[in-house]
C-alpha cells in the first residue's frame, strides 16, 4: 500500500547530495518517519552515495527506517504514480514556474491580509487613545476624519477581498481543467481561509467602530446636554430667592418685595420653562439607551430638585409677604380708626353737646365709629399672634403692641365720653316706667370664656329665649319647633365651647413652647414638632372661630337654615381629614413626653382636670357630635322647610367620618411603592374572604373551592383596587395599630365583576384583563357587597361614559377633518 493512502503527511523527493540530509532535517517541519534512497545505475555513483550515507547516518540519528532503492520503478511501491512527475515514473502533470506564479499569487494575498489586519488594528488602537476634546465642534471634526479614515480601509478591504475571489476563481478554474492537480485543493482552501480571515476581520472591524462611532455621537450629545444643563440661571435664580428678604415691617417694605418677589417668579418661570424641556431631552436620551443614562438621570433629577425647591421656597415666600402684607393693612385700618376716634372726640370737646339733641348726635356718632371698628381690635393681640404666627418678626410683634395699646386708650377715652354724654342725655329726659325689651331685635350677650374650675358652662339668654324657656316647660317636648330650637341652642353652645377649648390649648399649650420662663422645662426635641403635637388646629380653631360659629349663630332663630350652613362650608370641613390622618403620630409624640414637666405646669396654670390628650381629641369628638345633632334636627323636622338640605348635610358629615376612617387606614399600607395619591379619593375599605386564580378553563370554580380563602383588606381608589394583607404591630393594649401589607393592584379600567356566585349569597366576582385573573370576593355580611357592588358599578359606568365621550369626540375630529379636506379640495378646483 503506498505511503500516502497508508499515513498522513508530507512526501519531499529530493536528489541525495552532500549535507542536504542535514539541510532538510533543519527546515523541516517535523520528524522524519522514513527515509527513502534511490542508488545511482552508474557503480561509482552508487558507491559515492553509500559511503555519503554512512558519513550521513549522524544527521539522521538513525531512529527511523532507511529503505535503499535500486531503480525509480521501487519507488512506485511506497509512492502513488499521481504524486509523482514524469522524470520518477509519475504522472502528475506539474510546471514548476506556474506553481511558482499561483504560489507567489497566494503568498502575496496572504501578506495583504496581513498588512491589512495590521492597519486595522492600528487605527484600532487610535481610535482607544485618541483623547475626546471638551469642545462640540472639535468632536464633530474628529468625528468627520475618523469616520473617513473608517471608509478608506473599508475601500481597501472591498479591494482586497476583490483580489481574494479572483484567485479563488482562477483556482476553481484551474481545477475545473486538470483533476489530478491535487495540490490545487490545497490552494484554494488556503486563499478560502483567508478571505474568511479577512470577512471576520471586516465584521469585527465594523462592529468596533460602529459601537466607536455611536459613543463618541452620544458624547458629544452628553456634551451638549451638560452645556445646556450649565446655561441654566437656577442657582443665579436661588441665589437671588435667598437675598430677597421676607422680613418686613412697613406696608411699603411690603409692596417693593412683593413687585421683586413677582419680576423673579416671571423669570423663574421661563427657567423653570426651559428645565422642564431639558428634562424632557434627558429622558428622551435615557431612553434611547444613552451610555451614560446614569449621569443624565442624576442631572435631570437635579433639575427637578431645583425646579421644585425654587418654586416651593418662591411659593413660600409669597405666600408669607401675602401674609404680612394683610397683617400690615389690617394694623393699618386699626391705627387708622384709632386716630380717627380720638380726632372724633377731640372735636366734640368744642361742640355744644350740652344739650339734648347735641348728646344725642355726640352720641351716634360714636355708635357710628364702634360699628366701624376693624374686626382685628376685637380678636385680641393673642389670637392675632396665633393666626400670623409664621410671619410675625419682634419689629411687628411691637407694632402689634403699640396698635392694641393705643385702642385700649382710644376705647377707654371712648367709654368715658359715652358715660359723660349719657349723663347729659339724661338730664333732659324725663323718667318713663320700664318695659320688657321687644321680641323683634332682642340684645344677644355671648358666654364667657370656658374655664375648667366651673363645673358647669354659664349662659346669659336674652329676653325672647326666657320666654321660649318658658313656654317650652308649659308645652312640654311635643312641640318640634321648640324641640329644633333646644337643639340648635345646644348645637350653638357646644359649638362656642369647643372654640373655647381649642383656643385654651393653643394659648395655654401651643403659645407657651415659646415661653422663655418655660424654656427650661420643654425639650428641645418637642419645640421643634409643635406642628406634629398638635398638628392642623390652628386652622380648625381659625375656620371655627371667624366662619363657622357665626354661620350657626345666624341660625339660632332659623333652624331650617343649617342644613346649608353645613353644605356651604362642606370643603372646610377637609381640614380635618389631615388632622385625623396625624393623630397617630401626634399621640405617639404624646406617649413620649407626657410626663414632661412643661405640660404639668400648663395643665395646672388652665387649672384642667384633664391631660393635654384629652382636648387633643376634641376635633375627633366633634366630627361625631355633628352628626348626632344634626340626625336629631332631621328627627324633628319632618315635611319642614330646609329638610333635604338637613338630610344633605348629614349624608356629608357621615361621609365625612367614612372618609377620615378610611383615610386612616390608607396611611397604614405599606409595600405600595407608587404615589398613592395618584389613585385618587379612598371610597371604601373593608376586610374580605378572597379566592385568587388565573384562567384554567371551565373547571377552574370547582377546583377554587378545594382552596381555604385568603384574609385580604381591599381599598377601594377611584382609578385602582389595591388588596392588602392585615398584620398587627408590635404593642400592647391600645398602642397596638395594624398595618395593611399591599400584595395586589388591580387598574379600574381593566377591571369587570360578576354580581352573583353560586353557592354564597354574599360573594361575587371582580375579574381582570378579560379574566385572565379572577377574584372571587366574600362580604361579611350581604349590606356589605350590596354597598361595593354599588360602588363599583358607579365607577365602572363613570369610566364607560368618559370612554363613550372620548370616542364621540374622536369621531367628531375626523368628520370635522375629513369635511376641512373636502373644502381644501374645493376651493383648489375653484
Amino acid at each position: 500500500e503506498p505511503i500516502s493512502e497508508r499515513t498522513g503527511g508530507n512526501l519531499t523527493i529530493i536528489n541525495m547530495t552532500v549535507n542536504i540530509v542535514s539541510l532538510l532535517k533543519a527546515s523541516f517541519p517535523g520528524n522524519l518517519h522514513l527515509v527513502l534512497v534511490l542508488r545511482p545505475t552508474s557503480f561509482f555513483h552508487r558507491t559515492v552515495t553509500d559511503i555519503g550515507f554512512r558519513f550521513s547516518q549522524e544527521d539522521f540519528m538513525l531512529k527511523m527506517p532507511v529503505v535503499m532503492l535500486s531503480s525509480v520503478t521501487d519507488l512506485l511501491r511506497y509512492i502513488n504514480e499521481n504524486q509523482l512527475t514524469s522524470e520518477f515514473g509519475g504522472t502528475l502533470d506539474y510546471c514548476h514556474s506556474d506553481w511558482i506564479v499561483l504560489r507567489t499569487a497566494i503568498e502575496s494575498f496572504a501578506v495583504t491580509v496581513k498588512d491589512i489586519a495590521q492597519m486595522l488594528q492600528g487605527f484600532g488602537t487610535e481610535l482607544a487613545e485618541t483623547e475626546l476634546p471638551d469642545e462640540g465642534k472639535a468632536i464633530e471634526r474628529l468625528l468627520e476624519s475618523q469616520t473617513d479614515k473608517y471608509r478608506k480601509l473599508k475601500d481597501a478591504i472591498r479591494s482586497v477581498s476583490k483580489e481574494g475571489r479572483h484567485l479563488l476563481s482562477s483556482l476553481e478554474t484551474s481545477e475545473k481543467e486538470d483533476d489530478s492537480q491535487w495540490d490545487v485543493k490545497l490552494d484554494w482552501e488556503t486563499v478560502q481561509r483567508l478571505l474568511a480571515q479577512l470577512r471576520d476581520m471586516e465584521s469585527a472591524f465594523d462592529g468596533f467602530f460602529e459601537k466607536h462611532h455611536l459613543k463618541l455621537h452620544q458624547y458629544l450629545q452628553l456634551l451638549r446636554y451638560e452645556h445646556s444643563f450649565q446655561e441654566l440661571c437656577l442657582e443665579h435664580l436661588m441665589a437671588q430667592e435667598r437675598e430677597l428678604s421676607v422680613s418686613v415691617d412697613t406696608l411699603a417694605q411690603t409692596e417693593q418685595a412683593l413687585k421683586r418677589l413677582d419680576s423673579l417668579e416671571s423669570n423663574a418661570q421661563e427657567v423653570v420653562a426651559r428645565a422642564q424641556i431639558i428634562i424632557l431631552h434627558g429622558h428622551q436620551l435615557s431612553a434611547s439607551h444613552h451610555y451614560a443614562m446614569a449621569l443624565i438621570m442624576q442631572r435631570c433629577n437635579e433639575l427637578r430638585h431645583y425646579c421644585d425647591t425654587l418654586n416651593a421656597a418662591l411659593k413660600t415666600k409669597h405666600s408669607r409677604l401675602l401674609h404680612t402684607h394683610q397683617l400690615l393693612l389690617c394694623l393699618g385700618q386699626a391705627q387708622t380708626w384709632c386716630d380717627n376716634g380720638a380726632y372724633l372726640l377731640a372735636n366734640q370737646l368744642v361742640e355744644k353737646s350740652q344739650s339734648k339733641e347735641g348728646a344725642q348726635a355726640a352720641l351716634k356718632d360714636i355708635e357710628k365709629l364702634l360699628e366701624g371698628m376693624p374686626s382685628l381690635l376685637s380678636s385680641g393681640p393673642d389670637i392675632l399672634a396665633i393666626e400670623y404666627e409664621a410671619v410675625l418678626t419682634p419689629q411687628l410683634q411691637v407694632q402689634i403692641g403699640k396698635t392694641f395699646e393705643k385702642h385700649a386708650a382710644v376705647q377707654q377715652m371712648i367709654q368715658n365720653r359715652q358715660t359723660s354724654l349719657r349723663k347729659l342725655a339724661d338730664k333732659h329726659i324725663r323718667p318713663i316706667q320700664l318695659v320688657a325689651p321687644r321680641p323683634e331685635n332682642p340684645p344677644r350677650s355671648k358666654s364667657p370664656l370656658f374655664s375648667p374650675k366651673h363645673g358647669t358652662i354659664e349662659v346669659i339668654h336674652d329676653y325672647q329665649e326666657s320666654r321660649s324657656c318658658v313656654a317650652y316647660s308649659l308645652e312640654g317636648e311635643d312641640s318640634p319647633d321648640l324641640l329644633k330650637r333646644h337643639v340648635m341652642r345646644e348645637l350653638i353652645e357646644t359649638e362656642r365651647i369647643y372654640v373655647e377649648e381649642l383656643l385654651s390649648v393653643l394659648l395655654g399649650y401651643r403659645a407657651e413652647m415659646d415661653n422663655p420662663a418655660l424654656s427650661g422645662l420643654l425639650p428641645p426635641i418637642l419645640r421643634s414638632k409643635r406642628d406634629i403635637l398638635f398638628g392642623n388646629m390652628p386652622e380648625i380653631y381659625n375656620f371655627h372661630s371667624r366662619v363657622f360659629l357665626q354661620d350657626l349663630e345666624g341660625c339660632l332663630e332659623a333652624p331650617e337654615g343649617v342644613g346649608a350652613c353645613f353644605l356651604e362650608r362642606k370643603e372646610s370641613f377637609q381640614m380635618y381629614e389631615c388632622y385625623c390622618q396625624n393623630k397617630p403620630r401626634s399621640e405617639a409624640l404624646w406617649r413620649q413626653f407626657s410626663d414632661c414637666a412643661f405640660f404639668q405646669e400648663c395643665q395646672k396654670k388652665l387649672e384642667h382636670k384633664l391631660g393635654l390628650d384629652s382636648y387633643l381629641l376634641k376635633p375627633v369628638q366633634r366630627l361625631t357630635k355633628y352628626q348626632l345633632l344634626l340626625k336629631e334636627l332631621l328627627k324633628y323636622s319632618t315635611d319642614c322647610e330646609g329638610t333635604s338640605e338637613l338630610q344633605g348635610a348629614l349624608t356629608a358629615m357621615l361621609d365625612l367620618l367614612k372618609s377620615v376612617n378610611d383615610s386612616m387606614h390608607q396611611i397604614a399600607i405599606t409595600g405600595y411603592e407608587g404615589d398613592i395619591c395618584e389613585l385618587g379619593r379612598v371610597l371604601m375599605q373593608g376586610s374580605f374572604s378572597v379566592w385568587i386564580s388565573h384562567k384554567k378553563g371551565p373547571t377552574r370554580m370547582k377546583e377554587l373551592a378545594r382552596f381555604k380563602p385568603m384574609q385580604r383588606h381591599l381599598f377601594l381608589y377611584e382609578r385602582a383596587l389595591l388588596l392588602c394583607k392585615r398584620r398587627e404591630e408590635h404593642g400592647d393594649g391600645c398602642d397596638k395599630t395594624p398595618s395593611y401589607s399591599f400584595k395586589h393592584y388591580l387598574k379600574m379600567t381593566a377591571v369587570g365583576i360578576t354580581e352573583n356566585v353560586k353557592g354564597d349569597v354574599k360573594k361575587f366576582e371582580i375579574w381582570y384583563s378579560g379574566r385572565e385573573e379572577v377574584y372571587v370576593v366574600q362580604a361579611p355580611t350581604l349590606e356589605v357587597k350590596t354597598a361595593w357592588l354599588n360602588e363599583l358599578r358607579r365607577i365602572l359606568t363613570n369610566q364607560q361614559k368618559i370612554l363613550s365621550t372620548k370616542a364621540h369626540l374622536l369621531a367628531s375630529f375626523v368628520a370635522l377633518n375629513c369635511c376641512f379636506s373636502e373644502n381644501m379640495r374645493y376651493g383648489q378646483k375653484l
